[in-house]
């Protein structure tokens, strides 16, 4: 698949680039990025909820009332689950949701991701990006550019890009990434991908040496 290269200003430089077949042409797999999705929201969760029960509830464990003869239920104490302020039944407690998943399957999962955006043609193909010091609407100016600013976008940059990052932090919508640090939901979380020209060789050289 050939993609033109744009500039900064959204200007189609005459440039055409073949995608590597081994990173954009794989066939999706959708339950391989169904599972790691999972694993990654899996894992923003804390896990630190809890309600008391009835052993955890302070109150008196004196019997109420007498066993027989009210004409009522049997009751004990007012830690019971069927009073007011009483314990919670199989209420939630502490636990860790995170779960593993094969590297082959994850990496299967973004290849797959990074496939499905070239077939949605949702993948913008930049020669650079400069910023020499960090400036929110300077960026802003560039995304405007590229008909990308009003949607999620994800900029996928070579290395760490200080400016670049700085410059976007502020924006909603926007999120930076290189391509050893993209997870399977950004990718599929965002609307438009803005990929660097030089990051292409960093994706084949990560999923073609595995």
């Amino acid at each position: 698949m050939e993609l033109s290269v744009l500039n900064s200003k959204g200007e189609d430089t005459g440039r055409k680039v073949t995608l590597p077949e081994s990173v954009f042409g794989v066939e999706p797999n959708e339950h391989a990025m169904y599972l790691d999705v999972k694993q990654y929201l899996a894992n923003q969760r804390q896990g630190t909820h809890k309600s008391k029960e009835r052993a955890e509830v302070a109150g008196s464990t004196k019997k109420i009332k007498r066993q027989k003869g009210t004409g009522g239920a049997r009751a004990g104490s007012m830690k019971s689950p069927v009073f007011k302020g009483g314990g919670r039944v199989f209420g939630p407690r502490p636990r860790n949701y995170s779960f593993k998943l094969n590297k082959k399957l994850k990496s299967l999962a973004r290849l797959s991701a990074l496939s499905q955006l070239a077939k949605d043609e949702r993948l913008v193909l930049v020669d650079n990006i400069t910023i020499d010091t960090p400036k929110t609407k300077s960026f802003a100016a560039i995304l405007q550019s590229l008909k990308v600013g009003e949607r999620k976008t994800l900029i996928v940059t070579k290395e760490a890009n200080a400016n670049v990052v700085l410059s976007s932090r502020n924006l909603a919508n926007v999120k930076v990434s290189t391509p050893g640090a993209l997870t399977t939901y950004d990718l599929l979380n965002a609307n438009k991908v803005v990929c660097l020209e030089e990051s292409l060789s960093v994706f084949e050289e990560i999923y073609t040496s595995k």
